[in-house]
């Protein structure tokens, strides 16, 4: 990839005057843990197994996988214990956040158990899940029975069709349904449901996906299509810009924007104006949110990431097992924070180009 010293010098001032600006934003902690352009770390996504039972080809295609269809043996997980303590050690260094993803996280046996151990960790406040929905519907129970507070569903289309083109044959709409219903038969009372959209492949299945989710309590996000790995084959063409998207719901829905709840919040979200709901874009591609960034990613193999577009990891793992003592750690993840530098999506937005290099696929750290 792109010299990162040379980048963050010649290319930080953007981010810089966005964090000044914010600075001041009600609820951000003073004494948060900062990066290099002032950006606090407060979120940790945890990826708990590189497999999946899709082959989404924007993310884990068929053919064409960069990792050869080879994935890491069960060894070389991370162990229950061991996510426990990181975990305690990032909160301790100022995360309230953190969010369990893949692959498909609910492929990871006993998934339930490590939840319950998380759930009740000091200082934690909020727990949540990212999955495909295949398997929901047997674990929503078990999983809002250990503690978890939040479900994030990835459904990019209602059409059976195109849903078994996009998933690589794998499952179908109805799975993800039953998923949904017994979600909110557990007691997840509002889910938020991402969509990745892509042109001439979904994008004509938009409204449907909006009529279907809208009058419920459910939030519906939209998602541009990431350069995110190495094995998607990603064309800037089959990126349909949020503001095009927004534009297709205008036409039939009158809409109003919503303020950020929070500092970080990825999304741009807006309601119905007849009160019938809310949803949400994500837009990487057109609208980088580098300088808000809160967030690092953890590998099931305990390699420490600060961007989802990295290309090397740092290794907790090895620390754990060589029981060196909490404290080296927790300076170790100080010192990875403290000179991160990412702005990836920025500099490919300013310099409209894509920078070089290999990039850790998306299923080995989530999205």
């Amino acid at each position: 990839m792109m010299d990162r010293k040379t980048n963050a010098t010649s290319f930080a001032q953007p981010i810089r005057e966005k964090i000044s600006a914010e600075k001041n934003i009600p609820g951000r902690n003073p004494r948060a843990l900062l990066d290099i352009f002032g950006r606090p770390l407060e979120d940790l996504r945890i990826s708990l197994i590189d497999r999946c039972n899709f082959r989404c080809p924007y993310c884990m295609p068929e053919s064409g996988l960069r990792t050869g269809g080879r994935f890491l043996p069960r060894k070389e997980w991370l162990t229950f214990p061991e996510i426990r303590r990181i975990a305690r050690l990032f909160i301790r260094l100022g995360v309230s956040k953190i969010r369990l993803t893949g692959g498909e996280p609910l492929l990871r046996p006993h998934i339930d158990e490590l939840i319950g151990e998380l759930s009740i960790l000091p200082g934690l406040r909020d727990l949540a899940l990212t999955t495909n929905g295949r398997l929901l519907s047997r674990f929503a129970p078990a999983l809002k029975k250990a503690g978890l507070q939040r479900l994030t569903i990835s459904l990019d289309t209602l059409d059976p069709v195109v849903f078994r083109k996009m998933t690589g044959n794998r499952g179908g709409v109805e799975d993800i349904l039953e998923g949904i219903q017994a979600a909110e038969e557990a007691g997840f009372l509002s889910l938020k449901i991402n969509a990745v959209i892509q042109r001439s492949i979904n994008d004509h299945t938009i409204l449907k996906l909006v009529d279907h989710f809208k009058n419920t309590p459910h939030v519906l996000r939209f998602i541009e299509y990431m350069d995110a790995g190495n094995s998607n084959r990603w064309q800037a063409q089959r990126v349909v810009p949020s503001a095009e998207i927004l534009a297709v719901i205008r036409a039939r829905y009158p809409l109003g924007a919503l303020t950020p709840r929070y500092r970080g919040e990825v999304a741009s979200r807006y309601q119905f104006l007849d009160g019938t709901g809310e949803i949400g874009f994500i837009s990487s591609i057109t609208q980088p949110f580098c300088g808000d960034c809160t967030r690092a990613r953890l590998s099931p193999d305990g390699k420490l990431y600060t961007c989802l577009f990295a290309g090397q990891g740092n290794d907790l793992k090895k620390l754990l097992r060589r029981s060196i003592r909490d404290e080296k750690i927790s300076e170790h993840i100080k010192n990875i924070w403290k000179n991160r530098m990412d702005q990836y999506s920025e500099l490919r937005g300013m310099l409209r180009i894509m920078p070089a290099g290999q990039k850790i696929e998306m299923f080995q750290i989530g999205g």
